[in-house]
C-alpha cells in the first residue's frame, strides 16, 4: 500500500534541481552586479545586486517553490562565508582596537534607539511587544535580535512578522543611501565602517553598505557588528526578567541565556578564527587579494538572493504606524551614530 505523504514529497533529484535554480539565479545577478560595480565603483556591486534582485522579485512570487531553497542558501551560508573571508585581512590587534574605540558610539546609539522606541511607540499606540521588537531589531542586529527576544517576551507571530518586515525595508534603504551620504559627509573608511556597524541592522546590510564604501570600511564594520551582536545577551536577559515579573510561569533564566548565546552567529566566531590565523601569519599574502575578491562576490550573490526574496505585499501589509516607528528609529540611529562620532573624534 503506497504512502500518500511519500508520494507528495519531491524526489531527491527534483529537490537538488530546486536548490540549484535559486542559487543559480542569485549567482547570475551577483556576477552581473560585480561587473557593474567595477565599472561604477561609487554605485557598488551590493547596491546593484539588492536592487536588481528586488526588481525581479516577482519571479520569486511566481516560482517560489523552485527558487526558495537556493535563495535561502545564498542569503544564509554564502553571506556567512563572505564574513569569515573578510577576517583574512585583519589582525587581532586591529579587531581589539576597532572594538574598543566603537563602544561609546555603539552603546550611545543602542540606548538612544531603545528609549525612543519605547516613548514614540507608546505615543503612536503600538502594542508593547511590537515596539519592543522593532526597537531591539533596529538597535542591535535586525532579525537575529528579533528572533532572540521573541520567546523571552512571548511575542505573537504576527508581531514578529511585522517587525521583521519593517526592519528589512529600512535595511535595504540604508544599503542604497548610506554610501552616498558617507561620501557627501567626507567620512573616512574607518568612520564609515563605524557608522555602518552601528546604524545598519542585519549583518547582510552592514556588510553590503560598508563594502560599497571600501575594503577598510567593510573590515571595520564587521568588527563593530560583532561587538554589537553580543549585546543580544544582556538585552534578552533584561527583557526576560521583566516578562517573568509579569508572567511568573515564563521560561527560566538559564533557558533564555542559552537561547541568546545560541543566536550569536557562528560565522562571527569563524571571522575571529580567521583573524587569528592571519595574525599568526598562516594566511599567505599571495592569496589575500583573491580572498578579498571572493568575499566581495559572495556578498553580491547573497544580496541578490535577499532582493529576490523581497515580499512587497508583506511589506505593504505592515501598516503605517509600525513603518513610521521604523522610520523614526532608523533616522534616530543614523543621527546618533554620526553625532556621537563627531563629538568623540
Amino acid at each position: 500500500m503506497s504512502d500518500p505523504q511519500a508520494e507528495a514529497r519531491p524526489a531527491p533529484g527534483r529537490r537538488r534541481l530546486a536548490w540549484s535554480a535559486g542559487l543559480a539565479a542569485a549567482v547570475a545577478i551577483g556576477l552581473l552586479a560585480t561587473l557593474v560595480g567595477r565599472a561604477w565603483p561609487t554605485l557598488g556591486a551590493p547596491v546593484v545586486a539588492v536592487v536588481a534582485g528586488a526588481l525581479l522579485s516577482g519571479l520569486m512570487q511566481r516560482h517560489g517553490g523552485a527558487l526558495a531553497p537556493g535563495l535561502g542558501f545564498a542569503r544564509g551560508r554564502v553571506l556567512q562565508l563572505s564574513v569569515v573571508l573578510l577576517g583574512a585581512q585583519l589582525s587581532l590587534r586591529e579587531v581589539a582596537s576597532v572594538g574598543a574605540s566603537s563602544l561609546p558610539v555603539m552603546v550611545g546609539t543602542l540606548a538612544t534607539c531603545l528609549i525612543v522606541a519605547w516613548l514614540l511607540g507608546r505615543w503612536l499606540g503600538i502594542n508593547t511587544d511590537l515596539r519592543t521588537l522593532i526597537g531591539v531589531g533596529t538597535a542591535i542586529c535586525g532579525a537575529s535580535a528579533i528572533a532572540a527576544v521573541s520567546p523571552a517576551i512571548r511575542a505573537k507571530s504576527a508581531d514578529v512578522a511585522y517587525a521583521i518586515s519593517t526592519i528589512f525595508l529600512f535595511n535595504v534603504i540604508a544599503v542604497i543611501c548610506f554610501p552616498p551620504l558617507g561620501h557627501a559627509l567626507g567620512l573616512s573608511q574607518a568612520q564609515f565602517g563605524l557608522f555602518a556597524g552601528t546604524a545598519v541592522n542585519d549583518t547582510s546590510s552592514v556588510v553590503a553598505a560598508a563594502t560599497s564604501y571600501g575594503r577598510v570600511a567593510a573590515q571595520h564594520a564587521v568588527v563593530v557588528k560583532l561587538v554589537r551582536t553580543l549585546m543580544i545577551i544582556p538585552i534578552v536577559l533584561a527583557l526576560g526578567a521583566v516578562t517573568r515579573r509579569r508572567q511568573p510561569d515564563s521560561v527560566e533564566t538559564g533557558g533564555r541565556l542559552r537561547s541568546a548565546v545560541s543566536l550569536v552567529p557562528w560565522f562571527l566566531v569563524g571571522f575571529l578564527l580567521m583573524v587569528g590565523l592571519n595574525s599568526a601569519g598562516l594566511v599567505p599574502a599571495a592569496i589575500q587579494d583573491p580572498v578579498r575578491q571572493l568575499a566581495g562576490l559572495c556578498i553580491a550573490v547573497a544580496l541578490a538572493a535577499i532582493g529576490l526574496s523581497t515580499d512587497i505585499r508583506s511589506l505593504r501589509s505592515t501598516g503605517s504606524r509600525p513603518l513610521l516607528l521604523g522610520l523614526a528609529l532608523w533616522l534616530t540611529v543614523t543621527g546618533t551614530s554620526l553625532g556621537l562620532q563627531a563629538v568623540t573624534r
